[in-house]
């Protein structure tokens, strides 16, 4: 046994703020780790806290509380394998992202994060101190080297750690999904297993929190960069993982790799992982959603049923005069074959109302916007009624290319707690229930099939509005919309970027000014989750007074 090394991977999903419970979480998998014989179980960055806790972390008394878990937790576990965890760490006035080992009852070595991301979602530099540059730290038989994830992104760090004598890397992370993200970490892992020379294991957490979804993942590489064994995507899981020492050094020992679903899946999982754990974390436990017989809404009622099954789900149908048969028949034909609570209720007669209440301050004016977004704000009002009444979290159905430009009413359409398909263009939602026909995965509480029937999605998208109302009337066709706002929006691009790629210079610069001029609406709009590195909300953070404009 002097020349095997067995160490526990917990990629599990903590509680932002529930130290007690991710303190039992801990415990719990450091058992099965003794059952099984480990010398180490190791948990993700700042596993005690849970991530991301952004300004949360730097209130004395959390971060105290913190630190006395850990140290609970060490004493709790003094008999049996070392812990490595994450968690917040305060000593000589300085706040650190540090990782935590744990052996006979107390905290035996500390790893202080060196590199700071402060980008995307990530504050650190504003939140934590940078630690020094350290070597490795012993369990058993084994020198271990653990850059805490951003740290593994440069080569200082892990370099240091082989010259200093770690035998093997352990990189503790909290590495929030966005499509592709897998490769660009495989990618960076392996040019630190061709500059070491070393072992590593990538260890991510799961789990949804706010907007961030953690996909978890987990792998590790040997020297040359050999994949050796990967963990699922999104699920929790327990993997016991064996090192053997040869000639050569550590090197471990190939165990089952679990296959990677495509982006369109990961995408979809990621919609429903993030919805599924919002409500469990805040404690709703139903939802309650327009249903207009639109593209959009239909996917957050299939995303919704998956995540927390039909039985918690109630779609409203709030039809006026201008809403289409096509629409009403569309709507009940989703909630039919989703199985979800259908409610009908007209908005004729309360419309009229208001309508009859502002006549004598509308005298002498013509109908315009004002008159649809009153159908729009009639209809937030009657959800958030629903709501109330019921207990159930609305969810709100703006798809990212309407949350970009706009295209949306604030108090309106624009209600609810949380939007799953915020960060999805129109192009891409009409793909995904496309794909969410014809496909069924274990981790949906929905049924198998068709749930959006092809009407739903080859119609021509409308607001229902007005009369003969088309999205198009408003803006340009969503393929070219998209493309614009994928280059303005997501590459960060420039007018002339948009005109390189082949769109009118006018065009251009008219979604550009729509938006800037949202900045106040997506401000005030509901977290959804994150699907790429250009979301809107902590990845890109713009002022809401802005007259510059691209003139280039």
């Amino acid at each position: 046994m002097a020349d095997r090394f067995r160490i526990t991977l917990a990629q599990l999903n903590p509680i932002v703020g529930d130290l007690e419970g991710n303190a039992a979480k801990a415990f719990s998998a450091w058992e099965q780790a003794r059952e099984a014989g480990a010398q180490l179980v190791a948990f993700p960055e700042m596993f005690i806290t849970g991530y991301n806790t952004q300004d949360l972390v730097i209130k004395p008394a959390f971060h105290k509380a913190a630190m006395k878990a850990v140290e609970a937790l060490a004493e709790r576990c003094a008999d049996g394998p070392a812990i490595a965890i994450g968690g917040p760490w305060f000593e000589d006035d300085r706040l650190y992202n540090a990782y935590l080992i744990l052996k006979n009852g107390r905290i035996s070595s500390k790893v202080l994060k060196h590199h700071l991301p402060n980008e995307t979602v990530f504050d650190e530099v504003r939140l934590y101190d940078s630690g020094p540059l350290g070597g490795p730290y012993s369990v058993g038989n084994s020198r271990i080297g653990s850059p805490i994830c951003e740290d593994s992104w440069h080569p200082d760090v892990a370099e240091t750690l082989e010259e200093t004598g770690a035998e093997f890397l352990l990189i503790p992370n909290g590495s929030p999904y966005f499509r592709n993200k897998y490769d660009v970490r495989l990618n960076h892992m392996v040019a630190r297993v061709v500059e070491t020379g070393l072992p590593l294991i990538y260890l991510n957490m799961v789990g949804g929190q706010d907007d961030q979804v953690f996909d978890g993942a987990t792998f590790g590489l040997n020297p040359g960069g050999e994949l050796a064994f990967r963990m699922p995507v999104f699920d929790e899981a327990i993997a016991h993982v064996d090192l053997e020492r040869g000639d050569a050094g550590w090197r471990i020992i190939p165990d089952e790799i679990v296959p990677q679903p495509d982006a369109w899946e990961q995408d979809y999982r990621a919609m429903v992982q993030s919805l599924r754990d919002y409500m469990a974390k805040t404690g709703f436990k139903m939802v309650v959603l327009g249903l207009s017989g639109g593209v959009d809404s239909a996917l957050v009622a299939a995303i919704a049923v998956d995540a927390i099954g039909a039985e918690n789900v109630r779609c409203v149908m709030l039809p006026s005069e201008y809403t289409s048969q096509d629409s009403l028949d569309d709507a009940e034909a989703v909630a039919k074959a989703l199985g979800v609570h259908y409610d009908f209720v007209p908005i004729a007669q309360g419309r009229a109302a208001i309508t009859d209440t502002l006549a004598p301050l509308f005298a002498g004016r013509d109908e315009d916007l004002t008159e649809e977004n009153i159908q729009s704000r009639l209809r937030g009002l009657l959800l958030m009624a629903l709501s109330n009444k019921f207990g159930e979290m609305l969810l709100t159905t703006g798809n990212k290319s309407e949350v970009a430009v706009g295209y949306a009413t604030i108090y309106g359409d624009m209600n609810g707690g949380y939007n799953p398909i915020k960060d999805l263009y129109k192009t891409r939602v009409f793909e995904t229930c496309r794909w969410r026909n014809a496909n069924h995965r274990g981790w949906m509480k929905g049924p198998e099939g068709e749930v959006i029937r092809p009407s739903v999605i080859d119609k021509p998208p409308s607001a229902e509005l007005r009369e003969d109302q088309k999205d198009s009337d408003s803006l340009p066709d969503y393929p070219v919309l998209d493309a614009i706002l994928d280059i303005l929006v997501d590459q960060d691009g420039s007018i002339a970027d948009c005109v390189a790629a082949g769109f009118e210079e006018a065009v251009a610069r008219r979604i550009e000014h729509l938006v800037y001029i949202s900045e106040y609406k997506r401000f005030q709009s509901a977290p959804g989750t994150r699907l790429t590195k250009r979301a809107f909300w902590l990845d890109r953070r713009y002022p809401i007074v802005n007259r510059w404009r691209d003139r280039t």
